[in-house]
This record gives C-alpha cells, sequence and structure tokens, in this order.
C-alpha cells in the first residue's frame, strides 16, 4: 500500500539523475580547463614561431644597422602582427629601450618583461603583466655577426586567449546538454523497468515484504513450491516442501520432485493424492497471474501419510463391519426360517438345518484362525468372505495358506496391504461371470534360503498391464470412478518401505504377489 513515499525506482530515477548532472557538469569544466591549456599551449608555441621569424629576418638586422631602426621596423612588425593575430611584437635594444610597439606612445620607453636569458643566447616564454595586460609572450635574441645587437619579444593577452576559448564553449555547453537529455532519457526507461519489475514499491515497503516472505516461507505447516514463467525452475522452495519431497539444496528444477509431481498438469489442480516412498501427499496447484498474464505457478503440499492410514485402516474396519452386519442379516433368516419350521412342527428338519449353517461358519472360522495367526488379519479375511459373497462372488483362502505371525509387518500395515490387494481383486472380479478370488499366504523361502512373507491374491478378472500397474506404482490408479486410486498405490509404499517387492501377471490368471524379507524368529 503506498502512503505517498517515493518508490525504488523513483529514486533510483533521482539518484541517477543528480549523479549524471554531476558528472557532466565536471565534464564540462573539465573540457573547459583543457580547451583552455590547449589554447595556452597553441598560443605559446605560434608566440615563439613569431618572435623567432622576426629575429631570424635579415631585414630585421638591416634596420638595427641604420640612424633610425622604428622607421623602418615599426610598419613590418605591426603588419606582421595583424597577420599572425599577436596582440604586440617589440623590438628592442639590449638596455629594454623599444624600438616599436602596437601602442606608438611607448616606443622609446624601457620594455617592462624578462630579457636575462634572452640575452643569454636563450629564446623563451613567460606569462607577464605588461602595458596591454596579462600576456603569454616569448623573447628571443637577434644575432649580427655573433653579437646580440637586439632583442623579439611577441605576445599575445589573455583576454584575447579567453575570448578563443569562449568561442568553443557553445560547441562543449551542446555536447553536454545532448548528454545530459540522452542520459536522462535513459534513466527514464531504466526507471520504468524497475518500475513494472518492483511494482512501483519503496525500498522499506519491498524490504518489509521480504522479511514477511521469508517468515511466512519458513513458519507454514505446508510445503510451498512456486515455479517461473518457463515452469521449469522453481524460484521459491520452502523448508517444508524440501523436508516432504526429499529435495536436495540449492536451486530445484521440475525434474527433480517425485515422478508423479513431474508428469502432473501445470494448470489448477485441486487435492489431487500423490503417493511417494515414504508419504502420501496432498497436492493442490494454481497458476499466478499479473496484469492479464502468465507469471509462474503455485503449488502447495500437505502430508497426509498418517490420516491416510487411519483412513485405510477405517476402511477395512468399516468393511468388516458392513460384513458382520450382512451376517447379521444372513442370520436372522436363517433363524425366521428355523422357528418357521419349529411352528410348522419340523422339529427335526429345523434342527439339521440349524446345524449345518452353524457347522460350515463355524468350520470356516476355525480354518482361518489356525491357518492365520494374526487375529486381525484373519477377522479380515473373514469379513472379505461374506462381502465378497454379497456380491457373488467365490473368495476361497487355499488349503496351503499358513502363517504363524505378520513379521516384519505390524497388523495394522497388514490389514492394509491384504485389505487393497482383496478389495481391488473383488472389485475386478465382479465384472467376470463366476467371479472368484484367491487368496494365499505364507512363508516362503527364496532362493538364497532367505524367509519371505508371501501373499499372493489371484482372481477372474482381465489384470493389469504393465503400464497400468507401473501407473499405480507411482500415483494412485483407479479404472472405477467412485475410487480415488490410491490402494496398490499404498500397498507399492509400503511394501518398499520393508524392501519388499511386488509384481503382476495376467496369463494363466490374474494376480498380484507381493514377497518381503523377513528375520527369522526366534
Amino acid at each position: 500500500m503506498r502512503r505517498g513515499r517515493l518508490s525504488l525506482a523513483g529514486q533510483a530515477f533521482v539518484f541517477q539523475l543528480v549523479v549524471l548532472a554531476v558528472m557532466i557538469g565536471i565534464g564540462v569544466v573539465l573540457a573547459v580547463l583543457d580547451a583552455r591549456h590547449d589554447s595556452d599551449v597553441t598560443t605559446t608555441r605560434e608566440v615563439t614561431d613569431v618572435a623567432v621569424s622576426v629575429a631570424d629576418a635579415p631585414s630585421t638586422v638591416d634596420a638595427l644597422r641604420s640612424a633610425d631602426p622604428t622607421a623602418l621596423l615599426q610598419p613590418v612588425t605591426e603588419e606582421i602582427r595583424r597577420e599572425t593575430g599577436m596582440d604586440f611584437i617589440v623590438v628592442m635594444a639590449p638596455d629594454r629601450t623599444r624600438y616599436t610597439h602596437t601602442n606608438p606612445a611607448m616606443i622609446g620607453l624601457p620594455f617592462s618583461g624578462t630579457i636575462d636569458r634572452a640575452l643569454a643566447g636563450e629564446t623563451f616564454t613567460e606569462t607577464f603583466t605588461g602595458t596591454l595586460g596579462p600576456s603569454i609572450r616569448a623573447v628571443t635574441p637577434v644575432h649580427d655577426n655573433g653579437r646580440i645587437v637586439a632583442l623579439v619579444s611577441a605576445g599575445v593577452t589573455r583576454a584575447k586567449i579567453g575570448d578563443q576559448v569562449a568561442t568553443q564553449l557553445p560547441v562543449i555547453l551542446g555536447v553536454a546538454g545532448a548528454g545530459l537529455v540522452l542520459a536522462a532519457g535513459g534513466s527514464f526507461l531504466l526507471s520504468r523497468r524497475l518500475r513494472r519489475q518492483t511494482h512501483g514499491l519503496a525500498p522499506d515497503e519491498l524490504r518489509a515484504m521480504y522479511e514477511h516472505h521469508d517468515a511466512v516461507l519458513h513458519s507454514v505447516h505446508e510445503g510451498l513450491v512456486v515455479f517461473g514463467p518457463s515452469g521449469e525452475d522453481a524460484e521459491v522452495v520452502n523448508d517444508e516442501a524440501r523436508r516432504l519431497l526429499d529435495l536436495p539444496p540449492g536451486q530445484v528444477r521440475r525434474s527433480d520432485l517425485p515422478l508423479s509431481l513431474q508428469r502432473m498438469s501445470w494448470g489448477t489442480v485441486r487435492d489431487e493424492m500423490h503417493v511417494t516412498t515414504d508419504r502420501i501427499l496432498l497436492v493442490n496447484q494454481d497458476t499466478v497471474e499479473w496484469e492479464g498474464r502468465a507469471i509462474g505457478t503455485v503449488m502447495t503440499i500437505r502430508d497426509h501419510t498418517e490420516l491416510q492410514a487411519v483412513m485405510g485402516e477405517l476402511d477395512s474396519v468399516r468393511s468388516f463391519a458392513e460384513s458382520l452386519q450382512a451376517q447379521a442379516h444372513e442370520s436372522a433368516n436363517r433363524l425366521h426360517t428355523v422357528v418357521t419350521m419349529v411352528e410348522l412342527g419340523r422339529h427335526r428338519e429345523a434342527v439339521e438345518f440349524a446345524t449345518a449353517e452353524l457347522e460350515l461358519s463355524q468350520a470356516l472360522i476355525d480354518r482361518l484362525f489356525a491357518a492365520v495367526g494374526a487375529p486381525a488379519l484373519a477377522a479380515l479375511l473373514l469379513g472379505k468372505v461374506n462381502q465378497a459373497a454379497e456380491r457373488g462372488i467365490e473368495l476361497t483362502i487355499t488349503d496351503d495358506t499358513a502363517l504363524d505371525s505378520v513379521e516384519p509387518l505390524s497388523p495394522h500395515e497388514t490389514v492394509t496391504l491384504v485389505g487393497n490387494l482383496v478389495d481391488n481383486a473383488i472389485d475386478a472380479a465382479a465384472d467376470s461371470a463366476s467371479g472368484w478370488v484367491e487368496v494365499t499366504l505364507a512363508h516362503r523361502r527364496d532362493a538364497a534360503d532367505e524367509s519371505m512373507l508371501y501373499i499372493r491374491v489371484a482372481d477372474s478378472g482381465p489384470g493389469m498391464s504393465a503400464e497400468m500397474f507401473a501407473r499405480a506404482s507411482q500415483r494412485g490408479y483407479s479404472t472405477k470412478a467412485a475410487h480415488h486410486g490410491l490402494g496398490l498405490a499404498l500397498v507399492h509404499r509400503l511394501v518398499a518401505r520393508h524392501g519388499g517387492s511386488i509384481r503382476t501377471q495376467r496369463d494363466p490368471e490374474s494376480a498380484v504377489t507381493v514377497t518381503i524379507p523377513r528375520k527369522e524368529a526366534r
């Protein structure tokens, strides 16, 4: 929410504009100083050349030999001064007496500059304030047969040099102004891009947003994975997501996720169950849009492992309760039959009918509890027998079933494993005529003579192809619209946890076989 503060983009634009203006201003000053320095260097060279040329001219020596040097030299030096742009050219005697000057009133008066080095035979330049003001001047000797007979000084005033620099100032200022306009335009475009990327937020708002964002990511109890527009690279992965998905530290790509999540649609997903080796996850996903364009997807993950385990056990108990209810209903029908036969005076037939039914039920119960040492598993199988019978399916426990313990599985794990396999088999057999299901539970030894928990559930259904079975092992899969498709996925997770194996076959009959290594009973 904005509170009248300048956005980060605005502050960056103002800062850049100020810095650019200062830098360009410094550049202008440096350019002017450089131009002035160049003018000084050029002027020094020019005044030296003019002074030396006048001193070396034969006409200068001839004029100095005459009775009136001024009359011969003044017109010549003035003409040279006008042609070369000098402010003055002075020819003087070694005692400083001027023979020539721009101002005729100064002729005959002593020269006011330095001449000692020239009298020693040296040509030199200096900046000196003379009768015309501050100037750059050169002084050189005039030789006649090896003797210094006069001196020549040529110079340009500082004022004139300043005027020359001033003529360059509009160009310098024009270039600086164009540079400032271009720099301001570039800074403005950069600020617009920055404003779009920061959504016009001020620095303190961005800081607060980052702090809140970081705090929420670390404190939320759901896994959170945010993918960018490409959908491949994760831009945000919180701690809970790394824990639930067993993700490594550092950058996360979609290929690092469990296989079922990699194959998940990139669009909207609601409460989709995914089963990994260790967990059952509830996944939701939404597409994030900003100003009508997709900027990424947000995936949230919740751990439903414990809840799903409880629900699996609850389903098994519910199934057992339903079978008991059906059995109670069937027992009531039989009891009414017996009572009616007694009322009709058919006492012997009533006793035979009741005895036969009790013997069959008791025989099944005795056989199950004798063959299966786990009471919960025996009760589950008894319930499944009655449940299958209600659907017209014959469920049998094979004669070679012999299981004194369900190690290494716990009773709850055994109920989940066997219950899901039998439920899938009953569903598959229900679509076939004279449907049947056959269950085998035993301890067997593998090729290495290791003891294994052996569970096989066969049925009269069509079986599952290798592709369908693989899909079921990666994530819940079901051909039934009313099912969530987590049965085989739960079985795969449980078998993998205990280092077992699971395989399916379609010929000569549809069957699923599970083997789990077990420690020898002590």
